[in-house]
């Protein structure tokens, strides 16, 4: 009798998963997939070492290697439970002909994939389309062009029009604009994450190198056109043209569920592909967790979800009944389904701006500005959140020192004589003024409880030219389920930065790729008759 893999003992008893049908695989490796334009990619077939071609295929296209974490923790468990499993990479990486250009060859080269697995002899005539962030984007490029063969997709931690939000002209998202462009590149050699996090103090010298265009340099002794592309090319940049797969999803037939998290950079853009689908009268279903994107809880999910959903589609059956969004309520630590997104029985709630630090129902009294400096050379750090890389700590984190800053202002209210859930859309309307034209409002919901602990809920961003004239900022947060509890108080957090999850605003209007000079200012925020400054919640009082 054979022992079984170490390794498929570990990741069933880390992730909780049922026992497999088998443990006994074969891998068929470097599989060559012909592309239209000639180029081949390499792929690893993972099935059953009998039966396996009775099975449907499972398809991810992956930049991150054929081996390592995806193998093990996704790859693996499926073809021990129902799956045969094809893991391509995608063009230009880990053996695969070409040259990788984020975004741009996957629509063409995922179409002319999936025509190739549908004729080969081991194929059973069903296929799912799944995995997690990239491997996400990658079923979205192709997935209003796919054959009756394809059953369901089940993107993850992902959206139509990846990272091009990172890309804004009023708030780059440097940390992951520039660090995913330094992981790509670590892909050229072997042990790239291990690399990746073991240079994390490196990078973050190089997020501060002025000009932005010769970090790449500082970090990797050479230009890289990944991370110059990120840094030169606006959101709206006709560079980015066939990239953004958003425009396709209302044309996607094929049965999906969406997998998201409250703390992943991407819930923005899989809330808006989940709405679109609903619009063009397609039933997706929608999963929104506790998660960051690198959350190793987040594993489990996507399994169920790829076995449960993602195989019955397979097989022909109907996926158990559920509700067509399932959320995780932080703070009450419970999952709750409900019927749509965002959710009837939600009302919006103003709270507004006082003097002295309040937030409150009651409108704005006559009040002189609070003011702060803000420095960037000595920017407001980043802390906790929506981040995407591994190794950065991200979602709720204690705020408590970072509000001690004096280029944080805090609002807060009294203390709740009831639980008051909030579920839904977030956003703030802040009167601004600047000592200098060009600055950034960066606005953050927390939760303060009974013992004075500030922990961070949802936030935002938004750059403002002109800032030294008067103006609203409307600043858009993200996406939350969140119960605050009796006992507890609601804060809201002003700032003007989050370095570096947000590049730093010189201050000076200068272009982000070249701009070497930094500016302080001294930010004022308003909350008067005339200025009434105030965050809206989607609450509902218990």
């Amino acid at each position: 009798m054979k022992t079984p893999p170490l390794t498929s003992l570990l990741v069933e008893r880390l992730r909780g998963l049922p026992a497999p049908k088998t443990r006994d695989l074969v891998v068929e490796r470097d599989l060559e997939v012909p592309m239209r334009d000639g180029t081949v990619l390499l792929a690893d077939r993972w099935a059953p070492r009998a039966g396996g071609e009775d099975l449907p295929t499972a398809l991810l296209r992956s930049p991150y290697g054929r081996g390592g974490p995806f193998a093990l923790q996704l790859v693996r468990p499926l073809a021990e439970r129902g799956f045969q499993v094809l893991l391509q990479s995608t063009r230009g990486t880990s053996g695969s002909g070409g040259t990788f250009d984020p975004l741009r060859h996957e629509r063409l080269d995922g179409i002319d994939t999936v025509d190739w697995v549908c004729k080969q002899p081991w194929f059973d005539g069903s296929l799912v389309l799944c995995g997690p962030s990239y491997l996400g984007y990658t079923q979205w490029a192709m997935a209003d062009q796919l054959p009756a063969q394809v059953k369901a997709m089940i993107p993850a931690m992902t959206e139509s029009a990846l990272g091009l939000a990172f890309l804004r002209k009023d708030a780059f998202a440097l940390e992951s604009a520039f660090g995913w462009g330094v992981l790509v590149e670590a892909q050229r050699r072997r042990w790239a994450t291990a690399r990746f996090l073991l240079g994390a103090r490196r990078r973050r010298r190089a997020e501060k190198v002025l000009p932005l265009c010769d970090a790449d340099n500082s970090l990797l002794g050479r230009q890289s056109d990944i991370i110059q592309n990120f840094i030169v090319y606006d959101t709206d940049s006709p560079f980015w043209y066939g990239t953004d797969a958003s425009e396709r999803v209302p044309h996607v037939t094929v049965p999906a569920s969406l997998i998201a998290g409250w703390h992943d950079v991407f819930l923005p853009g899989q809330l808006r592909d989940y709405a679109l689908l609903q619009a063009a009268g397609r039933r997706p279903r929608l999963t929104i967790g506790p998660w960051s994107h690198n959350s190793a809880s987040v594993v489990k999910p996507i399994l169920d979800e790829i076995l449960g959903f993602g195989l019955a589609h397979a097989r022909g059956t109907v996926p158990d009944d559920r509700a067509p969004v399932r959320v995780f309520v932080m703070g009450a630590e419970q999952w709750r389904d409900l019927p749509a997104w965002p959710p009837p029985g939600y009302a919006p709630e103003k709270l507004h701006l006082h003097p002295a630090g309040r937030l409150a129902l009651d409108a704005p009294s006559e009040s002189a500005p609070d003011s702060y400096r803000y420095d960037p050379a000595d920017p407001t750090p980043a802390v906790g959140g929506l981040r995407l890389l591994p190794g950065v700590k991200a979602g709720r984190v204690d705020n408590t020192a970072h509000e001690a800053r004096h280029d944080v202002l805090t609002y807060t209210s009294d203390i709740l004589t009831d639980d008051v859930e909030m579920i839904g859309e977030v956003s703030a309307d802040i009167w601004f003024r600047s000592s200098l034209p060009h600055a950034d409002v960066f606005v953050r919901v927390c939760d303060v409880d009974a013992s004075g602990r500030s922990t961070n809920i949802c936030d935002g961003i938004s750059g403002v030219t002109g800032a030294d004239e008067l103006s609203r900022v409307a600043v858009t947060l993200a996406p939350t389920a969140y119960l605050f509890r009796r006992g507890h108080r609601i804060r809201l957090q002003i700032s003007s930065g989050a370095f570096p999850q947000y590049n730093r605003n010189p201050g000076t209007g200068e272009p982000r790729r070249t701009a070497t000079r930094l500016e302080a200012a001294t930010q004022q925020v308003f909350h008067d008759p005339d200025h009434p400054s105030t965050v809206s919640l989607p609450t509902r009082a218990h």
